[in-house]
């Protein structure tokens, strides 16, 4: 599931392959941008921004992209046979003369004007993995609404940029303390953003999500995915639900023993 460290990996990748070479193909599968051709244009760079992806070429143009729940960018090689889902899905395509990158399932997919990123991106919190960061102001942001859920706040993507669902459920796990807990209550409430740094910058260069410090496939989280598992601390079994306004509700996974939360937790 993309979440900023996901999303930063994605990014690197395409400017390593894309940056300061002028393009040789451009297809943007999206109607609303079937007649544009960026060929011959310089890509200026690939930057992140929360969950955002932001390729600036020549002109003054930016191609923004969001990979939302299953979007994905492969970089492939000329003769490597394309792969990340069958060609109807392919949003995007731009290449050089050494790389092509292949948008799967973008959602989101829209050409605006540099100085207009701002329209795309601006109401972001600070970036857990950018230049912005601010922990400071990401604490100031999430205990705004002190009756919310720490649950929704975290995946608010106002208060800080970066959180998914996989990371929401890991850092509450970790910190001992209900998803339904409202923020006004956290103990600490510095060591949340403080622990979201470091889990984000620790897994931003590697594949593999690792929030337990086991490697071994199966052993990496400690509670995300995991419903009606045995939790890794006590031995209880772990529970899911949705959490968030109705319609729009997200899994969340949590141990009732660990995390308790009387007549917070919906299952209680």
């Amino acid at each position: 599931m993309p979440e900023g460290d996901t999303v930063w990996r994605t990014a690197h990748a395409l400017h390593r392959a894309l940056a300061d070479r002028p393009l040789t193909r451009s297809d943007l599968r999206v109607p609303k941008l079937a007649t544009v051709d960026l060929t011959g244009r310089r890509v200026i760079g690939v930057v992140p921004r929360g969950k955002h992806l932001l390729t600036r070429v020549e002109g003054g143009l930016t191609l923004h992209s969001h990979l939302k729940m299953d979007g994905a960018w492969r970089v492939f090689t000329p003769g490597e046979h394309w792969h990340g889902g069958p060609q109807h899905q392919i949003r995007a395509v731009l290449a050089n003369a050494d790389h092509t990158a292949v948008g799967y399932r973008l959602p989101v997919l829209e050409l605006l004007r540099t100085a207009d990123e701002s329209t795309a991106v601006g109401h972001l919190g600070p970036d857990l993995l950018g230049p912005d960061w601010d922990p400071g102001e990401a604490l100031r942001r999430l205990l705004a609404d002190p009756g919310r859920p720490v649950g929704e706040a975290l995946l608010d993507q106002r208060n800080l940029a970066g959180i998914g669902n996989v990371y929401k459920s890991e850092l509450c796990f970790v910190l001992r303390i209900s998803p339904w807990l409202p923020v006004s209550r956290i103990p600490g409430p510095e060591r949340l953003t403080a622990l979201a740094k470091r889990f984000l910058e620790a897994n931003k260069a590697r594949p593999a999500r690792i929030t337990t410090a086991d490697p071994r496939p199966g052993h990496q989280l400690w509670v995300y995915g995991r419903a009606d598992r045995p939790c890794r601390r006590c031995g209880t079994l772990l529970r899911s639900a949705g959490q968030g306004q109705p319609g729009q509700e997200r899994p969340t996974y949590w141990c009732p023993r660990c995390q308790p939360a009387p007549g917070i937790d919906p299952n209680e």
